[in-house]
């Protein structure tokens, strides 16, 4: 008998935690002869170990995550986040975490630096969620050829879309071949792998005419989108940019919004302006419908997309 959708869901929510399960046990170290079992359903993992004789020496119970509700009826909306987590700080776990997530409310991917790569691959396997990592982040200030290895390397990990940083003071500079070839390099290898390209103008520090320009030189560079800000720098996605860009690139090319995207009515705004993706670290309040005062009532946090 073939398994249902929701047996699917269930079983691949086990296999994660599970996972999960066994990088927390690596932080804890365990006696010769002792052993320990984890028993996960519902969010709730009971752990219990034994000594070499079979006897129990340690148990203990703890909820996974408080994080994740129900999941939505309607996924479209799901399906245009990439769930970040870039921030330097990030540890296995929290990436983790946020692979969980992704396989819960079925996000079109995790967006995370080269370095958990192979990690969010093996975590997402079978799952339909992406792999998404960045290039030159989040200045664009390496050389053409060192986005290039770096779009290699993040390949060879498992990276099944990339997001590169233009060369912005070449963009300032009007040095449009520099800035042309580092794209083109990008696209070149991944595209040689199937790997699709967003390419990251940094908006906040660009002129109207500046972006256009960007705009148009990813478009001939065969990239699949533009994507407006890091989050690391001074301004995130407006929806200003976002319609810009869109009138830029015309109406087959993605357009990726970034940086400050917390809510529901953000998500609204920029898909309205013309985003076919948002790159978000709330994209779990975002499809639960968390609204701009329930963020307000929440600590304040700087508009990064992390």
């Amino acid at each position: 008998m073939d398994a249902s959708k929701e047996q699917v869901q269930a079983l691949a929510e086990i296999i994660t935690k599970e996972i999960l399960s066994v990088m927390r046990e690596e932080k804890g170290v365990v006696e010769k002869g002792q052993f320990c079992k984890v028993e996960v359903v519902d969010g709730l993992q009971v752990k219990t170990c034994f000594d070499e004789f079979g006897e129990i020496i340690s148990a203990g119970a703890e909820r996974l995550t408080t994080t994740l509700g129900n999941i939505p009826e309607n996924l479209e909306m799901a399906g245009k986040i990439d769930h970040t987590l870039l921030k330097p700080e990030a540890t296995r776990e929290e990436i983790s975490q946020l692979c969980f997530e992704a396989r819960k409310y079925n996000f079109a991917s995790v967006c995370i630096n080269p370095t958990h790569v192979k990690l969010c691959k093996s975590l997402l396997r079978g799952s339909g969620v992406k792999v998404c990592t960045v290039i030159g982040f989040p200045l664009g200030t390496t050389t053409p050829e060192v986005k290039v290895f770096e779009t290699h390397q993040a390949i060879e990990d498992g990276a099944e879309e990339v997001d590169m940083v233009i060369n912005i003071g070449g963009m300032k500079d009007k040095n449009y071949e520099l800035v042309a070839r580092d794209i083109c390099g990008v696209v070149k290898e991944a595209h040689s792998h199937d790997v699709l390209v967003k390419v990251i103008l940094e908006t906040a520090l660009l002129t109207d005419e500046e972006k256009k320009i960007a705009c148009l030189l990813v478009k001939e560079a065969g990239a699949e989108y533009v994507k407006t800000s890091t989050g690391f720098s001074k301004g995130g996605a407006t929806v200003e940019d976002v319609a810009l860009m869109r009138r830029t690139v015309g109406p087959l090319m993605g357009v990726k919004a970034a940086g400050g995207v917390r809510t529901r009515e953000d998500f609204e705004k920029m898909v309205s302006a013309g985003a076919t993706r948002i790159g978000a670290s709330a994209g779990v309040k975002i499809v639960k419908g968390d609204s701009a005062a329930q963020s307000a009532a929440s600590p304040a946090t700087p508009a990064k997309n992390y």
